[in-house]
């Protein structure tokens, strides 16, 4: 029994996997072409799919969980209207 829920766990992940790859706009599409990236989910379920969903995505699951990540770089801008000189200035 154990082994069958474990199949179709795979099966249904698998097929999120292609449904989501190839519902992905082809411009979206990160690090490999969609179809490589179709062919590696088919023929590595587990591990082209985590690929998929890590590193594949438009927005990676780990982003979407987590939150982006920032890479340096200038800070952002303001986050609330208090911070922001230029609206301070017209009070």
């Amino acid at each position: 029994m154990p082994r069958v829920i474990a199949a179709v766990a795979l099966l249904a992940f698998t097929i999120y996997c292609v449904v989501d790859a190839v519902q992905t706009d082809d411009s979206d599409v990160r690090g490999l072409p969609k179809p490589l990236w179709l062919v590696m989910i088919l023929l590595f379920p587990m591990v082209g799919g985590v690929a998929w969903l890590i590193a594949g995505r438009p927005t990676s699951i780990l982003e979407t969980l987590l939150g982006p990540r920032r890479r340096g770089g200038p800070p952002r801008g303001p986050i609330g209207p208090d911070d922001d000189p230029d609206f301070l200035k017209g009070l």
